[in-house]
């Protein structure tokens, strides 16, 4: 039957799932976890070799990035719904999430934490994060 070259994909849980892979990328789901709350953001995360996708399919996005260490200049970037938005390599980045929020991801598949070194912000830059969130 020729429905079977087709395959379909879904993920309904919280967080982050890789769906499929396909040579050298990957196509993943994130949705709403506890853990993307601005007060729990525990890193910042740059990807070294590639670049990293974010579609916003519903609810709310924030994605924050910031270009060094230091964390002292950090822009937020309202994601809009079904626009691609691309982080390039070597930008360190964050994200909050609404509760209704589900974003798809688009990355090199061999993206990997030997790849994709993190800071850690610390309570004050957590707070700012907030204050630009709900501002």
């Amino acid at each position: 039957m020729l429905r079977d070259r087709v395959e379909v994909y879904e993920y309904t849980g919280i967080g982050y799932e890789p769906l499929f892979a396909c040579r050298d990328f990957r196509v993943a789901v994130l949705n709403y976890h506890p853990e993307l709350l601005c007060e729990n953001i525990t890193n910042f995360q740059k990807h070294d070799l590639t670049d990293e996708a974010f579609i916003l399919l519903r609810g709310r996005c924030m994605l924050f990035i910031t270009e060094d260490e230091t964390m002292q200049n950090i822009e937020p970037i309202e994601l809009e719904p079904l626009k691609v938005f691309n982080v390039k390599a070597g930008t360190y980045h964050t994200h909050t999430l609404s509760e209704d929020a589900m974003v798809l991801i688009v990355e090199a598949d061999d993206t990997c934490d030997d790849n994709s070194p993190c800071i850690y912000p610390d309570d004050a830059v957590r707070t700012r994060l907030k204050e630009m969130y709900e501002s």
